[in-house]
């Protein structure tokens, strides 16, 4: 097995009392053990192999001891595709692309004893292939947190993805088309982080709601029901995850449509959205990313869908116009500086729209 070793140090680990570092056996915790938190879109058939394809899942643990390693396997879909992850250490975060199937993750060492709390975030999506989470070692596990009360779930393209975000390790147009993910520091969970809520995407690069770019034949209507959000395969329990809040961030893979067309997919997308969640409030965005012209098309469309939704008797739906263009990453899409800045424009907009 091979080994990737990402090891944390902080200056207050080192000055520990000599008894706070004395070495701790570890033992394995299996992934099916129940003091291990799981959120996002996860195939559970194997519960000692939990299984998950999409940007953003993560899991979230409480671990005693100097150290911890965490076992991961990666599809390495087509023999080539390797995964990115965010692995956050008591509030500090290293982004680690694995190099195999089998990968154990050194993640901590040199610690204090702890408690410690570790989360593990897939940064790359589905089109990367699957992760597998196996388990952990370390000195003890302990009771997770209480969950956050609320949830909201992330719907879109790229832009939430977070494609070509994060140039900090490999500039843009060097290495694979993948290399800037970091779904981690999207908008999406910083926005849920900064409400303190649960978060999932759904979400992938170049689609469209009635049109994808990039010769895609599938759109969000048909995988919005997938496990692995790709068309015929299995298919997502609903029951699983159901947020308070689904914002709706398609558009710019579609561009300029016909309106009659573009607004009956968009109102056929939240019929579909009711049903699978019937008490969420459903929130449809601009695109962060449009032009000029674009984004006059979406705040056009999109005010006559949530007013023709509201007159057929929705009343829980509203939109959201985003007030500026963010274009300073990789191939004009949002940077991880603006990934934020598209955040605090979400987050002031639920806080002020829900009270939260």
């Amino acid at each position: 097995m091979k080994k990737l070793l990402w090891v944390v140090l902080l200056a207050a680990c080192i000055s520990q009392p000599a008894e706070s570092r004395a070495i701790l056996k570890t033992r394995f915790f299996a992934a099916d053990d129940a003091r291990i938190q799981f959120a996002g879109r996860i195939d559970f058939a194997d519960a000692k192999r939990p299984r998950f394809w999409a940007a953003g899942v993560y899991l979230t643990v409480r671990f005693q001891g100097p150290s911890c390693e965490v076992d991961m396997a990666d599809e390495v879909k087509d023999g080539t595709s390797h995964n990115y992850l965010e692995i956050v250490l008591d509030g500090v975060r290293a982004r680690q692309q694995l190099i195999g199937k089998a990968n154990t993750l050194v993640v901590a060492k040199g610690l204090g004893k702890g408690p410690h709390i570790l989360v593990i975030c897939k940064d790359t999506e589905a089109l990367i292939g699957y992760l597998e989470f196996t388990g952990l070692r370390c000195a003890n596990l302990l009771p997770p947190l209480p969950r956050p009360a609320r949830r909201i779930e992330f719907i879109g393209n790229s832009i939430t993805s977070a494609m070509g975000a994060d140039m900090a390790a490999i500039p843009c147009h060097t290495g694979l088309w993948y290399d800037q993910h970091n779904a981690y520091m999207g908008y999406g969970p910083r926005t849920a982080r900064a409400l303190n809520t649960e978060w999932q995407l759904t979400s992938e690069s170049g689609i469209g709601l009635m049109h994808s770019c990039c010769d895609k034949t599938n759109l969000m209507p048909q995988e919005f029901g997938t496990l692995d959000l790709r068309i015929g395969k299995q298919p997502w329990n609903f029951s699983r995850y159901q947020p308070d809040v689904v914002t709706i961030c398609l558009g710019q893979n579609d561009g300029v449509q016909d309106s009659v067309q573009f607004c009956g997919a968009y109102l056929d997308f939240l019929k579909t959205l009711r049903t699978d969640y019937p008490r969420a409030r459903l929130m449809c965005l601009t695109s962060p990313m449009a032009d000029d012209r674009l984004t006059a098309v979406l705040r056009r469309y999109l005010s006559g869908v949530v007013a023709a939704a509201k007159a057929g008797g929705e009343a829980n739906v509203s939109s959201f116009f985003f007030a500026r263009r963010y274009t300073g990453g990789c191939d004009a899409r949002p940077s991880l500086a603006e990934q934020g800045l598209i955040a605090d424009e979400l987050t002031a907009y639920l806080k002020t729209t829900l009270h939260w």
